[in-house]
């Protein structure tokens, strides 16, 4: 049996479930693209191409053998998209979530049953189907839990909203002894620069007490401003839209000290180490094409 634990972002990592890019299928139709970003790359011929998205993904696999993870991969189903695996579901403290995300990709979670399978059934939770959610807005922080949504009445306008304010309810239902913090995002369909998909797209914890922020990503000033008061301004690494459309923000922790980065990301990356943070760089530029990064592809299951 698998027992669950995740408290926050940061502490050891153990277990986790990281995406494959095996048969991610064609290039998907213009019409059919589920972001901006996706959509400009189909634009422009420079969407990713299987081959390279499967080297970027088992650079990260050998990280986490390096540091003795435990790393389950989703069964591959032909021609289908499971690189994100954050999406699909989520841990907070010893339960598991089941997202429930767009019906195009709803087989994603079949492709883990055989990790479910080894976690006690009482401790796997199913929201309300109206209850959109995504992995990718959701972070646990000890006594809170941090979640992005969209609560404009035109929620069904956004192929990018993908969590709604009544998840953010049900959530709190769920976990009565966390404060279920929410932060209102910006949402657009056509430009990445003006598009926060995720949470994780403009803000992220990392370290014991830091964070990666974009202010343009929170739709209200006083809830980004709630953050860098939260962490602290000297903690708190600023973002640009160039670099939130980089997916900066989208690193991925392995310990307080040890960061899973871009090594386009420079900027960042020195940041953390005169932090004395350990940075293991990989190259994702390929899988960034789909509005997705490093946090996005793992999905944590057990951290110490």
């Amino acid at each position: 049996m698998l027992k669950l634990n995740i408290q926050d972002e940061t502490s050891r990592l153990k277990a986790v479930v990281l995406g494959t890019a095996k048969s991610s299928g064609d290039q998907p139709k213009l019409e059919d693209a589920y972001d901006p970003k996706s959509k400009l790359h189909i634009k422009n011929g420079t969407y990713p191409k299987n081959e390279d998205m499967v080297k970027e993904m088992e650079a990260v696999a050998e990280i986490f053998k390096k540091y003795d993870i435990d790393v389950y991969r989703p069964e591959m189903i032909e021609n289908y998209n499971q690189i994100f695996s954050r999406d699909i579901g989520f841990v907070i403290e010893d339960k598991f979530v089941k997202a429930n995300i767009l019906p195009d990709r709803d087989q994603e979670i079949e492709a883990i049953n055989y990790v479910l399978e080894k976690i006690d059934q009482d401790k796997i939770i199913e929201l309300p189907e109206h209850c959109h959610i995504e992995g990718g807005d959701v972070m646990p922080h000890g006594d809170y839990i941090f979640v992005g949504t969209y609560r404009g009445k035109d929620y069904s306008d956004y192929i990018t909203a993908r969590t709604n304010p009544v998840a953010v309810k049900a959530l709190q239902d769920e976990f009565p002894n966390k404060k279920v913090k929410s932060f209102n995002l910006r949402k657009d369909n056509e430009d990445p620069k003006n598009n926060a998909l995720h949470l994780d797209c403009c803000f992220q914890p990392i370290g014991k007490d830091k964070a990666i922020i974009h202010r343009n990503g929170f739709l209200e000033e006083e809830e980004y401003q709630w953050l860098v008061d939260y962490f602290g301004a000297d903690n708190v690494f600023e973002i640009t839209k160039d670099e939130m459309y980089d997916m900066t923000s989208n690193v991925f922790s392995i310990a307080p000290d040890v960061v899973i980065s871009d090594a386009y990301f420079t900027r960042l990356n020195d940041w953390l180490r005169s932090h004395d943070i350990t940075v293991e760089e990989v190259n994702y530029r390929e899988i960034a094409k789909q509005e997705g990064l490093l946090r996005c592809s793992t999905l944590p299951l057990i951290r110490n």
